[in-house]
């Protein structure tokens, strides 16, 4: 076949699930990690009746990556430990580099900005990450009553928002070490033995987005918290019930972890969340689709394939008319009327607080006495670009007037405005942290000058903390997407009334490729001090008699390669200029170039 084993330049990167009567969706699993970048896949079977195993097997005939397993399970062992306890044994497991231990029913979405699974890990590696942790989204019948051969990514395409707290499973993609980690359902889990030593602090977890988790998140917990959700990289949808067909024969076979009467209406109603549309999963669609094609060219797999949606169309022709599965069907469609609210999750395990309090308490005094360098964690490679922005994608509509809180940040009064910021940056503005750095600094870098210009500022909001420390400075906030400028007018006003001496401009920067535009808004505006907060500008920017005014140039950053990229890109250019960096703007988080 045309489809060949793939490769990484990262090593081996290996998606493990556990599979029970799963072969109408096998092919289409497979085919989707194999075409976000998984290099291998292994799947453990137990007890299959529906040709699950053999599918698999004959997929691992094909020297294509994909490999079969037996989960043969000990007396009183459930399924999936079983398979966790097996594959920490595999030779092929242990050998891995990263690995993503995934249900039948989940399937990993890359979204980071480079589209692929390398690229992500790439950004990981480059952290020197341990591990990062993908919350779940969790997605609905889209009220599809019907069995369908069409793959389940195409069919269910509306979810639970992202800031539904009850559908915050989490699952690990994390680079695998035998000899501090074993595989779990949820994350790795660090062997005893290291529990207590400083293995935990040394190594580092993200989240979804690429920003590092606190320490305790390594210990305890399967669930993602406010503190700790994000997408930005990536996510793990999850189809628990898909349509109202697939989920009455799910409800008759049994589960991977032997959980009585799961599949019950209250299960339906957690798991039919339909309020939004999330396409994400179709940017893997059409290498997917290339991919199932070349894997249904080879007649043992197109039979097997066939055959198993052939049963099941046999065995719902045969359930649909009796009154069981009639009694069934009225109980889902009531369940799928229960609103979001007011949806009940089953309680979890009591929690032994005097346990959690004892690890808690260890973690910061273990914290505690590490140098202050240490105790930093680094920022994601591109934090503050646009895949990682506080804002809200594209440009919203802020004309109506909706209730929202409105918080105190760094001086300023703030309103949570969900269709401006992320609910990460919701979270963060909440906590008091938003733009601290650069806020504490930015007065000490205006000393003395009358006027800034801040280009690509977003909502300009280092800029407004600026105007409030320093009210006679004359401030020019530059911002194309309309929506941010009108915020941040409402934010000034808010805590600035309205001065004469704040304007904004929404000036396209180079129209026409010769900076026509910058060089028409430095020419209105003659400040003192540029803030490029937005991407770099190119050398051909900088000239004069556009910087005849300019004396300083700020340049914010979030980690070392951004400083080392702007010292790159900038001092051969503006040092011709009379432009010289100043050292002390390192250690307020800019790049900072002064004109003698």
């Amino acid at each position: 076949m045309a489809f060949a084993k793939q490769t990484s330049p990262h090593g081996t990167l290996l998606a493990l699930s556990t599979m029970k009567d799963e072969c109408p969706f096998v092919v289409e699993w497979v085919a989707h990690h194999l075409a976000v970048g998984f290099t291998q896949v292994i799947v453990y079977t137990n007890d299959c009746t529906d040709g699950t195993d053999t599918l698999l097997q004959r997929l691992e005939a094909m020297d294509i990556g994909v490999y079969h397993r037996v989960n043969a399970i000990p007396e009183g062992i459930k399924p999936q430990p079983s398979m966790l306890k097996h594959a920490a044994d595999d030779p092929l497991v242990r050998a891995s580099d990263w690995v993503l231990i995934l249900d039948a029913d989940e399937f990993m979405v890359v979204n980071h900005p480079s589209g692929t699974l390398d690229g992500l890990v790439g950004d990981l590696n480059a952290m020197n990450a341990q591990a990062m942790v993908m919350t779940w989204r969790v997605f609905g019948s889209a009220r599809i009553r019907d069995w369908s051969r069409a793959p389940v990514t195409d069919q269910f395409t509306s979810a639970a928002p992202e800031s539904w707290f009850m559908g915050w499973g989490t699952k690990t993609l994390f680079r695998y070490d035998p000899k501090y980690l074993r595989p779990g359902v949820h994350r790795p889990i660090i062997k005893s033995q290291h529990k207590d030593t400083d293995y935990p602090a040394s190594v580092l977890w993200v989240n979804g987005s690429g920003r590092p988790l606190e320490e305790w998140f390594k210990l305890r917990g399967w669930r993602s918290i406010r503190r700790t959700v994000g997408f930005d990289w990536g996510q793990v949808n999850h189809y628990a019930i898909k349509s109202m067909d697939a989920y009455a024969l799910r409800k008759l076979r049994g589960n991977v972890n032997l959980k009585k009467d799961k599949y019950n209406s209250e299960y339906w109603s957690l798991q039919d969340r339909n309020e939004v549309e999330d396409l994400k999963v179709a940017r893997h669609r059409d290498r997917r689709d290339e991919i199932i094609a070349e894997l249904l060219k080879d007649d043992e797999v197109r039979r097997l394939h066939e055959a198993a949606h052939a049963r099941v169309e046999a065995r719902l022709a045969d359930l649909r008319p009796t009154e069981a599965f009639k009694s069934l069907a009225d109980s889902l469609t009531a369940a799928s009327d229960v609103p979001i609210n007011q949806v009940v999750a089953k309680p979890p395990k009591p929690r032994d607080r005097e346990a959690i309090k004892a690890v808690q308490t260890k973690l910061e005094q273990r914290g505690t006495a590490a140098p202050a360098e240490d105790r930093r964690t680094p920022p994601p490679p591109g934090w503050g670009s646009a895949f990682a922005s506080p804002y809200v994608s594209g440009s919203a509509d802020l004309s109506a007037d909706i209730p929202v809180e409105v918080v105190e940040n760094q001086g300023l009064k703030v309103p949570l405005d969900p269709r401006v910021f992320t609910p990460a940056s919701i979270d963060v503005l909440k906590a008091g942290k938003y733009d601290r750095r650069h806020c504490r600094n930015i007065a000490g870098f205006l000393s003395g000058s009358a006027s800034l210009l801040d280009l690509d500022c977003g909502i300009g909001f280092t800029a407004l903390r600026a105007k409030a420390n320093l009210p006679d400075l004359r401030v020019t906030l530059h911002e194309e997407r309309p929506s941010l400028v009108t915020f941040s007018r409402r934010i000034a006003a808010l805590n600035l009334g309205n001065p004469a001496d704040l304007t904004w401009s929404r000036s396209t920067l180079n129209p026409d490729g010769l900076w026509s535009g910058l060089e028409r808004l430095l020419a209105a505006t003659r400040p003192e001090v540029i803030r490029i907060s937005g991407p770099l500008l190119s050398g051909d920017a900088f000239s004069e008699p556009r910087l005849a005014s300019v004396q300083r140039i700020l340049v914010p950053f979030l980690e070392p390669s951004e400083l080392a990229g702007a010292r790159a890109k900038l001092t051969p250019v503006l040092s011709p200029l009379g432009f010289a960096e100043d050292p002390a703007g390192e250690a307020g988080g800019s790049f900072f170039l002064r004109r003698s």
